[in-house]
């Protein structure tokens, strides 16, 4: 029987891939000693969100999709009549309470007068019920002599009677005029209480000033958001408002992507974290630009895996385990020595190859 003949083509490219998937294998190996990768990440920029401070109808839109702003440029403009009206109320409103406060102040300066012309009229009331009081005395001392010369019929009847009527008169004087220091001095309680009724309403017309002041004060900066403006250089999203639109404050519009800055999120296997450090030198590599490889390093680890801050986080206790291998994202800053004008290019959410140099 002839005996088959062997493939010596066969032999050279079984011992040929043999040969090239032992040497690819072990080139693996040492790699992974000194290497960590993945795939699962993911370029990164701050995205600068458009949100209205004031509510109203869009008047004009300055900006189209993708175009390119600077800082302080106007992006658009909200309706400003109903702000401007509100300024005009409040500056009226302002010019009433100082209205207020200077009629309250005038009263004030009134009340202060009167009391100065009240105390005038106490002391000169003081002052003539001494002298009443002296001359009561001076008169009481003729009456009594008078009477005992009557009685002891040295004068005659009608000498008597007109000094009774002379101190019936002085201490009448006396009364009247303290009765008038009485109500003087009423007059004065009354005048002080007014003042200090006068002092309160000024507290209040002061305070609706400031009130005003603020309510003015505000009133015109809400007018200087009506126009919205860029926070920072970059290139906007998709422009999703039209003129006529209203929009409310807190409302995310569209964003203004920074496209100076950029960085990669990267999802590492909890297993692959046991020799990552921050500092450590990663090369990343694009799916866009593969002819290019970007220079960085480990910046930041996440506190917690990923799956921790999902809107639903996994409970384990729920049910039947099933063991899972997490991942955790790790920051990856690209270095200052990469072309500037290759980090403009690069977009948020483009995916990345990450390769981080252990040794």
């Amino acid at each position: 029987m002839e005996k088959k003949k062997t493939n010596k083509k066969f032999i050279i490219i079984l011992v040929a891939l043999v040969v090239l998937g032992g040497t690819y294998g072990t080139f693996k190996y040492i790699h992974s000693q000194s290497h960590e990768e993945t795939d699962d990440a993911q370029i990164e920029k701050n995205m600068n969100p458009i949100i209205p401070r004031v509510s109203g109808y869009v008047d004009k839109v300055y900006i189209k999709d993708n175009d390119f702003v600077k800082k302080g440029d106007t992006l658009f403009t909200i309706d400003r009549r109903d702000y401007q009206l509100k300024i005009e109320e409040a500056n009226a409103a302002m010019i009433g309470a100082e209205g207020n406060f200077a009629v309250t102040k005038a009263d004030i300066g009134s009340a202060l007068a009167s009391i100065s012309v009240s105390d005038a009229n106490v002391l000169s009331a003081s002052g003539n019920i001494e002298s009443a009081k002296i001359r009561l005395g001076r008169i009481t001392s003729d009456y009594n002599r008078y009477e005992n010369l009557y009685k002891s019929h040295s004068i005659t009847k009608q000498q008597y009677e007109q000094a009774l009527a002379a101190k019936l008169e002085a201490e009448s004087q006396v009364r009247v005029l303290q009765q008038q220091e009485r109500a003087s001095a009423f007059q004065k309680s009354v005048i002080v209480a007014k003042s200090k009724v006068s002092d309160k309403q000024t507290e209040v017309a002061a305070a609706n000033i400031k009130r005003a002041k603020a309510l003015l004060d505000a009133a015109k900066l809400n007018l200087t958001y009506t126009s919205v403006t860029a926070a920072i250089d970059g290139q906007v999203s998709k422009i999703d408002i039209q003129p006529g639109q209203l929009v409310q404050p807190g409302q995310s519009l569209f964003y203004i992507i920074n496209n100076k800055e950029a960085w990669v999120i990267a999802n590492f296997k909890e297993t692959q974290l046991n020799k990552m450090v921050i500092g450590q030198k990663v090369t990343v590599k694009v799916d866009a630009y593969p002819d290019y490889d970007f220079e960085g390093s480990v910046t930041s680890f996440s506190p917690a895996t990923g799956s921790r801050f999902s809107l639903l986080p996994p409970d384990n206790a729920t049910g039947n385990f099933v063991k899972t291998i997490q991942r955790l994202p790790v920051k990856i800053s690209l270095n200052a020595t990469n072309d500037p004008e290759k980090i403009k290019l690069l977009r948020p959410g483009m995916n990345v190859d990450v390769d981080v140099h252990l040794k």
